[in-house]
C-alpha cells in the first residue's frame, strides 16, 4: 500500500484511478494474450484440415 500511495502521489492520480487504470491494462493484455492464442489454434488447425484433405 505504501508504494501504491508514493505512485499515486507521483502521478496525481487517486488510488481508485491507478487501479482503475491498471485493471484497464491487465484486461487489454489479457484480451491480446488471448486473440495471439486463438490465432495460433486457428493457424494450426488449418494446417492440420489441409493435410487431412
Amino acid at each position: 500500500m505504501a508504494a501504491l500511495g508514493e505512485r499515486e502521489a507521483a502521478e496525481g492520480r487517486s488510488m481508485r484511478a491507478f487501479a482503475h487504470d491498471a485493471v484497464i491494462v491487465a484486461m487489454d493484455e489479457h484480451s491480446r494474450l488471448f486473440n495471439e492464442a486463438a490465432e495460433h489454434v486457428l493457424r494450426a488447425g488449418a494446417e492440420l484440415n489441409r493435410r487431412l484433405a
